[in-house]
């Protein structure tokens, strides 16, 4: 009988990406940095592990989506309370909190469990060119990844 193989935390390399969103295509985007983040371009993959790689997302801010998405798409939250349910347009949250558009599309992408929400605090985003983590090397995202 085969036995499934489960990675030993000393075997688990994590790595920093560094991720320039200048123009590219936001859903695009998010489903690459979520596949770096599960650690699905690793050959070890194994799901229900936490194998992937931190990645910092520059230039959220210029972000691009197609059709008419800047104005008809929307994000809602509710406050709990009668009448609470807030609404804000893909273009105002995008002037207000670049970084929390592609927070909140990468979220859309990773599971709803323990190991989402651990990995969600792999991703480091910035709504302009400049971040904290040079003291890690982030090595630049290439194409075919």
């Amino acid at each position: 009988m085969e036995k499934t193989y489960y990675p030993k935390a000393k075997e688990i390399k994590q790595e920093w990406i560094l991720v320039d969103a200048n123009g590219q295509n936001l859903g695009r985007l998010a489903s690459q940095i979520a596949y770096l983040l599960l650690g699905k371009h690793k050959p070890n993959f194994t799901p229900g592990v936490e194998m992937g790689d931190y990645v910092v997302v520059i230039n959220a801010e210029r972000i691009q989506v197609t059709g008419k998405k800047m104005t008809e798409k929307f994000y809602y939250r509710h406050s709990g309370y009668p009448g609470g349910l807030k609404a804000i347009s893909l273009r105002d949250l995008l002037a207000k909190h670049p970084e929390r558009v592609i927070r909140l599309a990468v979220w859309g992408m990773l599971p709803k469990n323990r190991l989402g929400r651990r990995l969600i605090k792999n991703l480091k985003v910035y709504a302009g060119p400049d971040h904290p983590h040079q003291a890690q090397k982030p090595k630049p995202l290439t194409e075919g990844a």
